[in-house]
This record gives C-alpha cells, sequence and structure tokens, in this order.
C-alpha cells in the first residue's frame, strides 16, 4: 500500500510523534525538592536520585514544613524535605527504585513517605542502618507499606 503523505511530512510526523514521547517521558523523571539551605543529606538523597536517572530541580526554602503542607503531605510523615514528582508528592528519604515503582503502578495515591530520617536510607548512609518502611500515603493521610527496606 503506498503511502499518501509526501516525504517531508512523513519525516515531520515521525519528528512530532519522537519528541512527544521523549518529553512524556522526561516529565516522569523530573523531580522538584524543596529542602532547607543548610540541610546536607537533602543534597546527598537528590545525588542518589541523580544516579538513578532523575533529573531533579532544587528549591531551596525557609519552611519546609510550608512546602509540605501546601503539597498535602500530613506533617506527622514529615522529613527534612518534600519533593514532586508527576502527581504524586514524595517525603524523605525515599529510594530511587520506590518511586520508580510508583511511577510504573500508578496506585491512586497522594505519593510516598519515609517519616523521620532513618539511617540506611538514601542520603542518611550509617555504618549502622536501620529497618525502614516506605509508606503508601492516601489522599486522606491513610497509609500502607509500600515496601521494607
Amino acid at each position: 500500500m503506498k503511502s499518501v503523505l509526501k516525504p517531508h511530512f512523513r519525516s515531520l510526523l515521525l519528528v512530532l510523534l519522537v519528541s512527544t514521547g521523549t518529553a512524556w517521558a522526561q516529565d516522569e523523571t523530573q523531580v522538584e525538592v524543596f529542602k532547607s539551605p543548610s540541610c546536607g543529606c537533602c543534597g546527598k538523597w537528590i545525588e542518589h536520585l541523580q544516579q538513578n536517572g532523575f533529573q531533579v530541580s532544587t528549591h531551596e526554602v525557609n519552611d519546609v514544613p510550608a512546602a509540605r503542607k501546601k503539597l498535602g503531605m500530613p506533617d506527622r510523615l514529615g522529613s527534612c524535605h518534600t519533593a514532586q514528582v508527576g502527581d504524586y508528592v514524595i517525603e524523605g528519604h525515599v529510594p530511587a527504585a520506590d518511586i520508580q515503582r510508583l511511577l510504573k503502578e500508578k496506585p491512586k495515591a497522594l505519593g510516598l513517605a519515609v517519616p523521620a530520617m532513618p539511617p540506611g536510607s538514601p542520603g542518611m548512609e550509617a555504618a549502622n542502618p536501620v529497618p525502614y518502611e516506605t509508606l503508601l500515603v492516601q489522599a486522606d493521610g491513610s497509609t500502607r507499606v509500600f515496601a521494607r527496606h
């Protein structure tokens, strides 16, 4: 079957399809992080995300709890930084693999949280890591275990 599109229109269509697909793929890897200017472990967590394929934009804020509240994450799940990736909120030292799984599975949820700052979590590397959980946070603030580490 012969194409009814002229060669230059086919090329243009292909470029548009490829560039649109690339934009969609990049959107899922874009992470906006809201952190205190003085927090070192937040920077290490950002490096962890970048090493795992995420593109990170950082916003230095003096009031991380206000940024957390604006994004809808309950204070009781708070940590030292809050982030947004796509339609999800990420609170604390959540491993990149958990974020990748979240984006792949796309559950109906507010996002993920690793409350506090557990030693051994990404950005909080320690000689004596402790077991911790990544929580899936619902819009109403309820949680369930998403992953155990």
